[in-house]
């Protein structure tokens, strides 16, 4: 294993380090103890919508091999766990009777978890909406923010006693814009601007199982959400405006509600029906902290007859008023994704000139790379370029508090199948055996040098 060139800044004492997953991605066992089915599996069984034409319904395998992935965390020396609990494990239907097994495989874990002195970080929903919940309209029915209040609050009782941070949603953007919008990811709707419904329902999900939770005595909520610097590829008015237009709808549309209690001017306009009661639900009930997944900066352009018509595989139609270009002079992932930490210094920065004090504590809670094999050196000069960008946002007083990897390991990459590898830990589908990368070593031993002399705790 190859070190960094130097040891990483240090920071605060009280820094959350963690790794993340998600239900769908890596539990597998999906027709066991009454889980019903989700709308990725339905989405998975469709001929060409998954790239190598697999599925998730042994990914991993976590739900059966949890101990020993558990023991992985405990090992690689970080203080939190993300995960998400599959909605339609808990309720098959996504509403009415519970499923008390699929309930107990949480518990397991959280107990194992605490047992580990791992933090248990549950997210409620990670794009695996319950079939039964899709079929009726999914998140284009406001009944399904109801709904999913409602599982919070089962979720809630069962592990509120352990549990002291909680996330309601992984990233609405994606499930808006790629599964509603662009059909690329489930349910496979191909509605464009018709799919910005999904996205104030979610946000009214959000706002509705906050309460549920807040009734519950949790607190330490969050959401996270998934956002970038978005630059112009000119100065040229088309550009520019273009550009805009592309940051309303990655950063603004979702974190303008629950941030300063309204829809940007440009997307109110096309929000359905009346929505100022529930903008004031959503922002009603201030979030503890704001979770960002940062993956890579954005060039927007104008559309037009020389513009691409695709970005990273995702069709772009012709009747979008952007286009996505190619950022170049700079190294990529196995996905084609540039590598720029400062972007994530930018983002961050921004993120606090544009909300000032309605920023509450910032937590990183998605940020990591594809690359193949064990000697990962790619990934290790990733985190480590990205690291160092978030101390820089730290120094320039942007309130962050943790940072979780995607991905503790190796999983069912969504449309992209098992394509690419995620992993701090490389997973053989054959065997499923679980083998730490460099990766995982070199951040084992970083986060060991962040420790305060002579303290026995982890970070």
């Amino acid at each position: 294993m190859t070190s960094p060139p130097r040891p990483l800044p240090r920071f605060p004492a009280d820094f959350l380090w963690g790794v993340s997953t998600s239900a769908h991605q890596i539990e597998g066992a999906v027709g066991e103890d009454g889980r019903g089915m989700s709308s990725w599996d339905a989405f998975a069984a469709e001929p060409g919508r998954i790239k190598d034409g697999s599925d998730a319904s042994v990914a991993t395998d976590h739900y059966h091999r949890y101990a020993r992935d558990v023991a992985l965390i405990k090992d690689l020396g970080v203080g939190a766990y993300r995960f998400s609990v599959s909605w339609s494990r808990v309720l098959p239907e996504g509403a009415g009777a519970v499923n008390g097994a699929g309930l107990d495989f949480y518990d397991r874990l959280v107990d194992e978890l605490c047992a580990a002195g791992v933090r248990p970080v549950p997210t409620l929903f990670h794009w695996d909406t319950p079939l039964a919940l899709e079929k009726a309209g999914g998140w284009l029915e406001r009944d399904t923010a109801h709904r999913f209040a409602e599982y919070a609050d089962v979720v809630a009782a069962r592990l509120g006693d352990r549990v002291d941070r909680w996330i309601t949603l992984n990233e609405p953007a994606e499930v808006t814009l790629l599964g509603y919008g662009l059909g690329q990811h489930a349910p496979g709707r191909r509605l464009l601007f018709g799919a910005l419904p999904a996205a104030h329902h979610q946000l009214l999900g959000h706002g509705l199982a906050v309460q549920a939770l807040r009734a519950r005595g949790a607190d330490g909520i969050g959401i996270a959400n998934s956002h970038g610097p978005v630059r112009p590829v000119s100065d040229g008015e088309e550009d520019r405006g273009a550009a805009d237009f592309y940051d309303l709808l990655l950063n603004r549309l979702f974190a303008d509600p629950l941030l300063l209690g309204r829809y940007p001017d440009g997307i109110a306009e096309m929000l359905p029906g009346p929505v100022a009661d529930d903008l004031a639900l959503i922002a009603s009930r201030p979030l503890d902290w704001y979770g960002i997944n940062y993956y890579q900066p954005t060039l927007v352009g104008a559309p037009g007859p020389d513009a691409p018509t695709d970005f990273a595989g995702i069709a772009i139609p012709p009747e979008m008023p952007f286009s996505v270009r190619e950022i170049e002079g700079h190294p990529r992932t196995a996905f084609g994704w540039p590598v720029v930490p400062d972007a994530l210094t930018e983002l961050l920065t921004s993120f606090r000139e544009r909300y000032g004090d309605r920023l509450p504590p910032v937590v990183v809670t998605e940020n990591g790379c594809s690359y193949d094999g064990l000697d990962d050196q790619e990934r290790i000069a990733f985190l480590d370029g990205h690291l160092r960008a978030l101390h820089r946002a730290l120094e320039a007083g942007v309130d962050v508090r943790g940072y979780f990897v995607w991905s503790l390991m190796d999983n069912f990459e969504w449309a992209e199948g098992y394509t690419q590898r995620f992993g701090l830990v490389h997973i053989d589908y054959e065997t499923l055996a679980r083998t730490p990368k460099a990766s995982f070593h070199w951040l084992r031993e970083a986060l060991r040098e962040q420790r305060p002399p002579g303290s026995p705790g982890r970070p």
